[in-house]
């Protein structure tokens, strides 16, 4: 007996407001590709990292929902503001950033878009004695931020509850964090440090107490570790980006 082959799963359809994103971004990037000199394959080769231009046609004809990254670079190439086609995410978007109103205003300017690699936790461990930051095949999977960092960075996925809290700051498990291996670790910063004791790095908050360093976890359930001169610090973590 033959049997049937399994048809391929249906996509979810558009909301309302996700279809009037896309409609509103092709319109502007029909008036605009013109005079920018831009194309649904410069977009998506270059910008979306895709292997051809319907990335790009997708999002466009709303076949696709746009989402932060993809928004973030169109943005970008259309030298317009998120807000202009899409106020969900570019509300999204000043949440994970920590922008203010005051600091973002009507300045109307396009939000830039950086690429880093999610890597391992195992890999992160390894940056400390790395010699090569990013050596061939270090990494098959890129996300965008609108961060500029001041050195190599990468993401990382959080592991476990240690650092989600019952009150005040809480990073949930599953999260992506950002990390700038760069960035100036003073106390009271979220790190990710190098244990002398683990292959892993991993991933608390950095305080002083009494003169003395420690690694402390967000969760009162952990112990708080001692910060001492054979711990490295790999990097501080600068953004957070919850994936849905």
């Amino acid at each position: 007996m033959k049997i049937p082959d399994k048809k391929p799963a249906k996509k979810r359809p558009l909301s309302e407001i996700e279809a009037a994103e896309c409609s509103a971004l092709n319109a502007i990037y029909k008036a605009k590709k013109k005079a920018l000199g831009i194309s649904q394959e410069k977009i998506a080769i270059e910008g979306l990292k895709a292997n051809s231009q319907s990335a790009a046609s997708h999002y466009l004809t709303g076949r696709n929902a746009l989402n932060i990254e993809a928004a973030a670079v169109f943005a970008r190439y259309l030298q317009v503001p998120v807000s202009d086609f899409s106020e969900r995410l570019a509300k999204e978007i000043k949440g994970i950033s920590g922008y203010s109103e005051s600091n973002v205003g009507e300045s109307r300017q396009p939000i830039e878009s950086y690429r880093y690699p999610v890597i391992s936790w195992v890999a992160a461990g390894a940056w400390a004695e790395a010699v090569e930051p990013y050596p061939a095949g270090f990494s098959d999977r890129y996300e965008f931020s609108e961060y500029d960092s001041k050195g190599a960075a990468f993401w990382l996925e959080v592991k476990g509850d240690s650092m989600t809290s019952p009150v005040g700051q809480s990073i949930t498990e599953g999260t992506l964090i950002l990390v700038d291996t760069e960035a100036e670790a003073a106390p009271g910063k979220l790190v990710i440090a190098k244990l002398p004791d683990s292959n892993e790095a991993t991933f608390k908050k950095l305080v002083n107490d009494g003169g003395k360093l420690f690694l402390k976890p967000l969760n009162p359930g952990y112990p708080i570790e001692p910060f001492d001169e054979q711990c490295r610090i790999v990097g501080v973590v600068v953004r957070a980006l919850q994936k849905f």
